[in-house]
């Protein structure tokens, strides 16, 4: 074993053990879609007080709403401001959020008025400047004068029992130095007014709660606190008691998006994937065996690492792992194997250019000279990424974010804990004398019978692309002619999940619900004999209506899922989505730009387009839903778009730049799209038993996250030879690559300091 490889080894050792060191020793943290619990997101708005509604105010408001979520007991809430005026609210195991954003919402703007008099009317008109008309605890008009005393006035409040004094509950209330002062002056105003005794009302947010007599004689006032009484329970004491001691709001705020999932679809998601991916890998392991023999078989052994090293980043990095998250995890398995297959096609041809020089030297050449692919290619797909966790919304972050991890995990995994295995793997003499067991003593049936038979596929580029222009026009045909099933998330409006004692068919449901007043919502079975009810915006009232009629028609109902989007932010979600859309494209272009040519770059974004507006199209025809998690599947099929584009690209580029000036660009692009056609084959193949095993086990929303990337990954895999190559043929002509572009090279692995 050389110095080198020794090194790597060590290396590689010392990583897994600090892998299990940090997989045993910390857990990881759960997104609510997978532990159960409620999401809220609440938006901040300008008070009518003039406060204005920035980071600054909404960090104050989130402090408040801190305090309230503490009274409440929640265990292990967690609170974030989400850019200038927004607060993320996560509340784990709440599974019944109604009263919790009730009493975190509200804005809480407490004040105290004198009473002016009894009103005639409610529509009287006041007979006092800046007088308002009210409606007393009792349902009688009263008219108010202004507010002598704010809710920032008060310090403290607390629910009491009933007691000798009282038989009711009440709320005892604190205040502040200026705050006791205030109240004194109003109360002894109050005590001194002329005929019966004078009142005051406590006014929370536009509703009087509570209008009691003053009953101090005229001269005497009450300073340093009071109580609140009225008809209140414990219940209704507490929450007002809450409400006051967490202190008025700054700004108001308005509720949204919500989501409540129920712990048992988590497990189930958890349970899904892991064995989605346990089976792709199996599947993937086989396949790349089968193809690529011995240096396979280690590969996927180091491939089995990766979800350890996928793992220990997530709990170190303190990332939250979602639902999507999952599904990223499992897909970066087919980026770890892209890696593999393009190093050992890159020794297959070392090993036939230069058999005397062993396997050892080919397949460290290999990995040399793939370098430059991988890394392009994986770029590409962390520049998705990082979109998706800039313009993305919940759990899609999270996605964008175990994309990232899972991509640099299996970047390691293949180059590093793969190149190590390999090396070590075809060193011994036994493997130099038999090269046909290793996997790259030859390059390969298929290879072999493309450069026999060389297909002329740039000479029929034009027909190709009349294929991709077909395929795009019966894809506009379903976008703009059927019309696409915007998500909930796009829309705005509520999406509610139930299960059922008794299994319910869609019609059987459907029925339910239109008979009890909503005969417009969209009724459909979901996973696991769940029923899934979408409907526009819905009070708790109607939610409520709907649950008691599915548990009716199912002998008992539980609610699964519950989500809730505003329109107004339904419609800011759609146009992140697009302008997310747009950016990637835009980034992936200046990207290729820089590393090829802009011409290159143009031809991959226009490929790029032609793949996401085909998958979209599909989706449009299968009536599939278009949401956040469509758009995650869009951005990935971005990101593998590319890839696949890139390897060929690059291999263009090396035969333009390293060729004889009697070969044309047509015949080295199209010996570029031979070469690679292996390759090409190869890693969609791998691909697609991963995201066959997720479309067969991942549940409603991943299933069709699965088949976006299928779809994605069949029409990325043709459009990297049969579109976007042609394109770069036709630029060629009008604006040429110079011969001269630098290329890099790779050096002889042996130290010999020759130039491969």
């Amino acid at each position: 074993m050389s110095r080198g490889a020794l090194v790597r080894l060590l290396l590689v050792l010392g990583l897994l053990a600090g892998c299990v060191a940090l997989a045993v020793n910390k857990e990881p943290r759960l997104g609510l879609d997978l532990r159960g619990g409620t999401q809220i997101t609440l938006e901040a708005h300008d008070s009518p007080a003039g406060v204005e509604a920035n980071a600054e105010n909404t960090d104050k408001a989130l402090e408040v709403i801190r305090g309230r979520v503490d009274a409440l007991g929640i265990s292990e809430p967690t609170l974030t401001r989400a850019g200038e005026n927004r607060i993320l609210v996560e509340l784990p195991d709440v599974q019944d959020p109604d009263e919790a954003v009730e009493t975190i919402g509200k804005t809480a703007q407490l004040t105290v008025h004198p009473v002016v008099a009894q009103a005639a009317s409610e529509a009287a008109k006041p007979t006092t400047k800046n007088g308002a008309i009210y409606v007393d605890e009792d349902g009688l008009p009263l008219e108010l004068a202004p507010p002598k005393l704010e809710g920032a006035d008060i310090t403290g409040a607390t629910a009491t029992a009933p007691d000798a004094q009282s038989v009711d509950w009440r709320v005892d209330v604190d205040f502040s130095g200026e705050g006791s002062r205030a109240f004194g002056k109003l109360s002894a105003d109050a005590a001194c007014k002329e005929g019966a005794p004078g009142r005051i009302a406590i006014v929370l947010d536009g509703d009087v709660i509570s209008s009691p007599d003053v009953n101090v004689p005229c001269g005497g006032s009450i300073t340093g606190s009071t109580s609140i009484t009225g008809d209140f329970t414990m219940d209704s004491a507490t929450d007002l008691a809450v409400l006051i001691e967490g202190g008025a709001l700054p700004l108001p705020v308005e509720v949204i998006e919500r989501r409540t999932v129920g712990p048992t679809l988590g497990a189930a998601a958890i349970e899904a994937s892991w064995k989605a991916a346990l089976i792709g890998i199996m599947l993937t392991g086989l396949f790349i065996a089968f193809v690529y023999r011995w240096v396979g078989l280690l590969a996927t052994l180091a491939l089995s690492s990766y979800s350890l090293l996928a793992y220990a980043m997530l709990v170190g990095l303190g990332s939250t792992l979602t639902l999507p998250g999952l599904a990223g995890f499992v897909l970066a398995i087919g980026l770890a194997i892209d890696a593999n297959v393009l190093v050992f096609e890159r020794a297959r041809e070392e090993y036939a250019a230069f058999p005397s020089a062993g396997l050892r030297r080919a397949l460290s050449v290999g990995f040399n000279k793939a370098w430059s692919a991988i890394i392009d290619s994986n770029v590409t797909t962390l520049l998705a990424a990082a979109l998706l966790f800039l313009l993305g919304s919940g759990p899609i972050k999270g996605f964008g974010v175990t994309l990232s991890i899972g991509v640099v995990a299996s970047m390691v995994s293949a180059l590093v804990i793969a190149r190590v295995l390999t090396e070590i793997g075809v060193s011994s003499r036994w493997m130099s004398r038999h090269p046909g067991f290793t996997g790259i003593g030859s390059v390969g049936r298929v290879r072999t019978y493309l450069e026999e038979h060389t297909p002329d596929i740039m000479g029929r580029r034009g027909l190709w692309l009349a294929v991709s222009v077909i395929a795009l026009i019966a894809a506009l045909g379903g976008i703009f002619g059927k019309g696409l099933n915007l998500g909930v998330e796009f829309t705005g409006g509520r999406v509610l999940e139930y299960s059922t004692t008794q299994p319910l068919t869609a019609d059987e449901a459907r029925d339910a619900v239109a008979d009890a007043g909503f005969p417009e919502a969209t009724v459909q079975e979901a996973d696991d004999d769940k029923i899934s009810v979408r409907t526009g915006e819905l009070t708790e009232e109607d939610a409520d209506t709907i649950e008691a009629a599915i548990a009716e028609a199912g002998n008992g109902a539980t609610t699964e899922r519950d989500e809730e989007i505003g329109a107004s932010f339904g419609q800011e979600l759609r146009d992140k989505a697009l302008i997310a859309f747009a950016i990637a494209l835009l980034v992936q272009m200046l990207y290729l730009a820089v590393r090829f040519k802009w011409t290159f770059g143009l031809s991959a974004v226009v490929t790029m387009f032609h793949d996401v507006v085909i998958v979209t199209g599909v989706f449009a025809w299968l009536d599939k839903p278009i949401d956040g998690i469509f758009l995650a599947a869009a951005m990935t099929i971005i990101g593998l778009s590319v890839n696949d584009t890139v390897v060929v690209f690059d291999r263009v580029r090396e035969r333009w730049t390293g060729s004889s000036p009697d070969q044309t660009f047509n015949e080295l692009a199209n010996q570029a799209a031979v070469e690679t056609m292996p390759r090409t084959v190869n890693t969609g193949l791998g691909a697609m038993f991963i995201l066959a095993a997720l479309a067969a086990l991942g549940g409603d929303s991943l299933q069709d996250f699965a088949i976006a990337l299928l779809i994605g990954l069949v029409v990325g895999t043709y459009s990297s030879v049969f579109t976007a190559t042609p394109l770069v043929t036709y630029l060629q002509e009008r604006w040429p690559l110079s011969r001269a572009a630098k290329v890099k090279v790779a050096r002889d692995p042996e130290d010999s300091g020759a130039v491969i």
